[in-house]
């Protein structure tokens, strides 16, 4: 498949499956909000070493959330619902709790009422001044402050999710490759229920599965890396001098079909002229997950 002078290759993406989360972060105005999400998505690009994966979705308007003001939604992506949990509450209580202004609710219905601490315990915070009330069913926390107090909802839902869906896109240098990746993140911050974890959406260090040393599940996907052109059985051609990839997280396999829709197609439009050559994705044989996302069906 060629789209604009730029070959798709016939293969896979491989994700698997995760537990996940949104939450909502309100504020006095947009940038207080901001800088409490950015806290609390901090340092959770992969699971590998983060222990989550979590980002920014969207900014809300006041219409948009539950006390009528600026807010942010994130989500949170874990292995499972405990480790979910322990993000959750850890980043809120470091970064949202500390916040000026903030408040912090939930943003999505769990599974079969399936839910985690949001506020449950951050409550304890307040010394045994803290109070609750019930809201439609909900429970909410008034924790003392010293600028106030912060609002908390008690619980947040917990779903099913999919993590590691990705793709490569492999250009002639490397300003080429990262306008490319940027084209692609810009369309895909459309697309709702998803998140590109890592900076700024977009990877340079793409990982195989295994290493030569013991100590490490991941290493470098050498096949992919340009200066290892003559040392290893590559993937890249005479005139691929660059590599980037784009990992998405959402919270259901078609979520991540949308987004590499769009994403590859922003890559694409850019097209061979301006150096991109082919889109290819991180596989590994079945092996990685039970979730694949095939580039020249999704594209088709």
């Amino acid at each position: 498949m060629i789209i604009n002078g730029v070959a798709i290759d016939k293969t896979f993406a491989e994700a698997f499956p995760m537990k996940g989360t949104r939450i909502i972060i309100t504020a006095q105005n947009t940038e207080w909000a901001m800088n409490s999400a950015v806290a609390f998505t901090g340092f959770a690009t992969s699971v590998i070493a983060c222990g989550c994966e979590a980002a920014i979705e969207r900014t809300l308007t006041p219409s948009e959330t539950p006390d009528g003001r600026p807010g942010v939604a994130c989500l949170i992506f874990a292995m499972g619902g405990k480790g979910l949990a322990k993000q959750v509450e850890t980043r809120a209580g470091q970064c949202v709790l500390t916040a000026p202004t903030t408040a912090l609710f939930a943003g999505i219905a769990g599974e079969e009422g399936k839910e985690i601490a949001l506020g449950k315990n951050l409550r304890f915070f307040g010394d045994g001044f803290q109070i609750s009330k019930m809201i439609d069913g909900q429970r909410y926390w008034r924790i003392p402050v010293m600028d106030g107090e912060f609002l908390t909802q008690e619980n947040t839902g917990v779903v099913s999710a999919v993590g590691g869906g990705n793709f490569l896109i492999l250009a002639e240098s490397q300003p080429q490759a990262l306008a490319a990746c940027e084209a692609a993140i810009k369309a895909m911050k459309q697309i709702p229920n998803v998140i590109m974890p890592f900076p700024g959406g977009v990877v340079r260090s793409g990982s195989k599965v295994g290493s030569k040393y013991k100590a490490l599940n991941a290493s470098t996907n050498d096949a992919f890396c340009p200066t290892l052109k003559g040392q290893t059985k590559t993937e890249c051609s005479p005139e691929v001098e660059s590599v980037m990839e784009i990992v998405i997280d959402g919270l259901t396999k078609e979520d991540i079909d949308k987004a590499i829709r769009v994403g590859v197609q922003a890559a694409c439009d850019l097209g061979a002229e301006n150096g991109i050559r082919r889109i290819s994705a991180g596989n590994y044989g079945g092996k990685l997950g039970p979730f694949h996302f095939h580039l020249q069906e999704i594209m088709a």
